[in-house]
């Protein structure tokens, strides 16, 4: 049934028994319960799997005990320890100077990508696939089959350099090798990730531009370096801070290429790898977990120096 409006014209609006009208009622308060409830999930996760661990963590690392007996807080020894400890400055050192060398691996990406960019090549796809195989690898597959390349005895790297009059080296077994060996191999599995992202960013660069700049007198080079680069930055700068955080958190390769009776593992443990010694091996779970929270400032401060330099290199827009 439709209802019939019954105020009378000249009325002011007003019904006939006189009562006025009333428009709707709308709410100035949005209903947000939706959006509650669809935030309640990620935040469940995030509290229960990171922050409460985190918080875990921080109360052992001032803590005494063992897990049988249990842990009690006693205060700042696990981090007079820990800091006392001379493996923990040459751990920190490993850690950032393999970081570093997977570092340069973006640069290389970059001109990758800008090559395989230009027009006129084909299966620019085939390459970026295969490009891409070491990533979605498994990094236990990969660390054993660069175990095998590099293996002084029989390892393909030395039978390819001796067949040219190259030098035969233990390379993951000399303290003077190990750490740049399975740096390399840092930037091989993190190459094609990079490479895929600066290449998205690239297809990003209105062609227009390009086209201009080289209308306009410029070379490859030129183009590249004043027109090219600055509108990857932002590519750039995503890729750099991703291969600095996961650098800063290697463990597996170390772990599986070079083993625990490896005898150059002392002088190229990094800060995880610390952390899992004590942790695990030695079943010091409270310096393990000051380790780990070394560990995680470290991460936060390299990566918020980062964020404070892109302001001076990056251009957005």
């Amino acid at each position: 049934m439709t209802h019939l409006d019954t105020r009378k014209p000249g009325t002011g609006g007003r019904y006939p028994d006189g009562n006025a009208a009333r428009e709707p009622e709308v709410s100035r308060h949005p209903d947000n319960r939706w959006a509650a409830l669809l935030l309640a999930g990620p935040l469940l996760g995030l509290a229960v799997f990171y922050l409460w661990p985190l918080a875990r963590t921080l109360v052992l690392s001032f803590s005494e005990g063992n897990p049988f007996q249990g842990y009690r807080i006693e205060g700042l020894g696990n981090w007079a320890q820990a800091l006392k400890d001379p493996h923990l400055p040459r751990a920190l050192g490993n850690t950032l100077l393999y970081a570093g060398i997977v570092l340069l691996g973006v640069p290389l990406a970059m001109v990758t990508a800008a090559l395989m960019h230009q027009g006129g090549l084909r299966g620019r796809g085939l390459y970026r696939t295969l490009y891409f195989l070491p990533v979605v690898t498994m990094p236990a597959a990969v660390a054993m089959v660069w175990r095998y390349i590099y293996n002084g005895d029989f390892g393909l790297l030395n039978q390819v350099l001796g067949f040219f009059g190259g030098p035969h080296e233990a390379w993951v077994a000399d303290p003077d090798t190990a750490l740049f060996a399975v740096a390399v191999v840092g930037v091989w599995t993190t190459f094609g990730t990079n490479l895929v992202i600066l290449a998205a960013g690239l297809d990003a660069i209105p062609a227009s531009v390009v086209e201009a700049a080289g209308i306009d007198g410029a070379g490859p080079v030129r183009v590249f370096r004043h027109i090219t680069a600055p509108l990857l930055s932002p590519s750039v700068f995503l890729v750099s801070t991703l291969s600095v955080i996961g650098s800063l958190q290697m463990f597996d390769l170390l772990f599986i290429m070079m083993g625990r009776n490896n005898p150059a593992l002392r002088d190229s443990k990094t800060i995880v790898y610390l952390f899992y010694e004590e942790a695990f091996v030695r079943n010091d779970r409270p310096l393990g977990a000051v380790i780990a929270i070394i560990a995680l400032a470290i991460t936060l401060v390299v990566t918020a120096v980062q964020f404070r330099l892109q302001r001076r290199w990056v251009h957005y827009g």
